[in-house]
């Protein structure tokens, strides 16, 4: 229990925690750039922890060069479980439009509602696994690039080393990505900033990760 408080706590100790959540949080605003640079951020503020220090790493666009490749990494997954959903998705299409065309025929249609249920299955299941694989992949990413991100194999294997920690860091990370959503509640306005102090959630969670 203190190992995950201590994720929600630690940017607090930072006696500047708030002017900086709040400018990241307006860098965020900035389509595709703003998260990029949020990205950068928190992997700047894992430096931080490294280091042994409870603060929050400075709050500007200086963050954009360390984020681009784990956002490109990001995207490169992102696409990947896009293309396993298509696969299941486009014969279902297909199926319900013949079977819209002319006379239905019940085993297609079910069939088709089947492929439904199994696409949106994959994407679910895809998506869970890409959550408790992200702490290996951020930190495969930091060491060794895009390249070493996508290398699949190695991905797994560390993810298997201690599959305790990296339930642990799923979940938190699960708890971090419903924090960031919260701001949602404030009609929008709030949801930056939220979004901000996930990113540091983040940071801490994939440390502890990386110490276990």
């Amino acid at each position: 229990m203190d190992r995950i408080a201590e994720a929600f706590t630690w940017p607090f100790r930072d006696p500047d925690w708030l002017p900086k959540l709040l400018i990241i949080a307006l860098i965020l605003l900035v389509p595709i750039v703003g998260a990029i640079n949020g990205i950068g951020w928190m992997l700047a503020s894992l430096d931080r922890l490294r280091a042994g220090e409870a603060r929050l790493a400075p709050a500007n666009f200086s963050h954009l060069g360390r984020g681009i490749r784990l956002f490109a990494v990001e995207v490169i997954y992102a696409i990947c479980i896009g293309l396993v959903a298509l696969v299941i998705f486009l014969p279902a299409v297909a199926l319900a439009v013949q079977q819209g065309q002319g006379s239905a025929n019940s085993a297609l249609i079910a069939g088709a509602i089947f492929l439904n249920l199994l696409g949106f299955s994959a994407i679910t299941v895809l998506s869970l696994a890409l959550t408790f694989a992200t702490p290996a992949i951020v930190l495969a990413t930091d060491s060794a690039g895009i390249g070493g991100g996508i290398r699949v194999g190695a991905v797994l294997r560390r993810s298997r080393m201690n599959l305790s920690h990296t339930l642990i860091a799923g979940l938190m990370l699960i708890a971090a990505s419903f924090v960031g959503s919260l701001g949602a509640a404030l009609c929008g306005i709030g949801i930056v900033v939220t979004s901000a102090y996930a990113l540091a959630m983040q940071a801490w969670i994939i440390r502890s990760f990386e110490k276990g």
